[in-house]
């Protein structure tokens, strides 16, 4: 059986581990969702609110054990943890302030009747499938719009974050939610692909690689089962032109290593235009290679560890993949010794479309600089990428950098920022970066029955 456990990616050490569900288990925590649905769903959106406003709050209470807890568990610094969970709370909270308004009936202007209402219905309980490089936000952005319509949940989070996984199961009974409306469970992937098959279950969320994606979506589709998938992303960071070279580098730093570059919205892709591409790779050069790692429970860290051996070692054999086929490595590449999963900043050049650094995602703190002739060749080459999550665009001149934001294929294009998460902001991408959309009242128009209510005269 699948083993969930924490092992600390900072030094190699097994903290704790856990078993997944046996048989009885599965049929159990299945029952208890389908249950449990039954009872939440006729709650008033107020109450749920109500709820939802105590978990916000508890995140900010509970800040310093949470953020310890995924420090140890996956590696992210510990100011970087704190950051995560105030965004999860703010997330809570958003949705506790404005989930009820998101729910009300709407009037539809249609002839021929008394009345045309659109109510918007909870559909049941719901399996989510969640990743390791954000624990908490992952799920907020999940549980936090479905919880308010009166779904219920059955949370897999990822085998190497067990004990952060317990503590948001843990809140949210601390909050007052019953504890079958949120339920976390430790399964393996055969056993969740048994539960998306089963009748009470009515839609997966999965945030995670394309592969893992791949498959929940034909397990889904094959049971007619609703799918969001956030999957992976190469995005593109495009520096057209810059009066001040130092912020931009400065900004391109954060948005690369920022949790050890292990973001599937994280600019890996670094295009720049000729006039201003030496500049940029000389200073950026110099800001990744005096970007130190340290141990993510020290407040002072900035870059941690990767989450585990194998992420580093996947890492390591894309960069050497990419030098042996001519790439020029500009620093970094290689990994850190002791044991510790921590990898150099690394910076590459000269990447072609035969080396696997040009088409895979770099999940660390890796980039890759391109050099384009203008805007139009950074358009077609940020969109030759078969991801499509996000991208941005810097420049001084506004109405170009909006012109070129407008033609990128992605899910979500900034201007002078990169990656921006609000809880008011939908979130997800195209092509196979996946479908459907999270967070602000995008993320409540997913797993609902939006129905209709037409009432005429006999």
């Amino acid at each position: 059986m699948t083993t969930y456990k924490t092992v600390n990616p900072a030094n190699g050490t097994t903290v704790k581990e856990f078993e997944t569900l046996d048989t009885a288990g599965v049929e159990r925590v299945l029952a208890a969702a389908h249950s449990g649905y039954l009872t939440w769903s006729t709650t008033s959106p107020k109450h749920r609110a109500e709820i939802l406003h105590k978990v916000a709050d508890l995140y900010v209470e509970r800040a310093d054990e949470l953020a310890r807890s995924i420090a140890v568990e996956m590696g992210k610094p510990l100011a970087q943890a704190k950051g995560e969970v105030q965004l999860s709370s703010a997330i809570y909270q958003y949705y506790a302030d404005n989930g009820p308004t998101l729910l009300e009936d709407e009037k539809l202007d249609v002839p021929g009747a008394e009345e045309s209402v659109l109510q918007r219905k909870p559909i049941g309980a719901l399996i989510g499938v969640m990743p390791w490089n954000f624990p908490y936000y992952q799920v907020a952005r999940f549980a936090g719009p479905n919880l308010m319509l009166g779904n219920t949940i059955l949370l897999k989070h990822a085998p190497n974050c067990p004990q952060s996984a317990l503590l948001m199961e843990e809140i949210f009974q601390q909050a007052g939610l019953p504890a079958d409306a949120y339920i976390n469970i430790f399964a393996s992937n055969e056993q969740i692909a048994d539960m998306i098959a089963d009748p009470r279950v009515q839609g997966v969320s999965l945030t995670g690689s394309e592969r893992a994606g791949t498959s929940v979506g034909e397990t889904a589709g094959r049971n007619l089962k609703k799918v969001v998938l956030e999957l992976g992303g190469s995005d593109a960071f495009i520096l057209l032109d810059t009066d001040d070279m130092d912020a931009t580098v400065q900004s391109a730093t954060r948005a690369r290593l920022s949790n050890a570059g292990q973001a599937c919205n994280s600019a890996k892709r670094l295009i720049v235009t000729e006039q201003y591409f030496d500049e940029f790779v000389t200073k950026l050069t110099a800001s990744f290679g005096a970007t130190t790692t340290g141990d993510p429970l020290d407040e002072n860290t900035v870059l941690g560890p990767l989450s585990s051996q194998t992420a580093a070692d996947t890492l390591i054999e894309q960069i050497e993949d990419a030098v042996a086929k001519g790439a020029t490595l500009l620093t970094g590449g290689k990994k850190i010794d002791g044991p510790g999963a921590y990898v150099e900043p690394t910076l590459l050049t000269d990447v072609t479309p035969d080396m696997r650094a040009y088409s895979e995602e770099l999940f660390g703190p890796a980039g890759v600089i391109y050099k384009v002739k203008d805007a139009e060749e950074a358009i077609e080459l940020a969109n030759s990428s078969a991801y499509g999550l996000s991208g941005s665009v810097w420049s001084t001149d506004l109405d170009n950098a909006r012109t070129v934001a407008n033609q990128l294929d992605v899910g979500m294009a900034f201007v002078n920022e990169h990656g921006t998460t609000l809880p008011g902001l939908p979130f997800g991408g195209v092509k196979r970066s996946g479908v459907g959309r999270e967070l602000g009242p995008w993320g409540m128009d997913e797993f609902v029955n939006k129905k209709l209510v037409r009432v005429s005269k006999k």
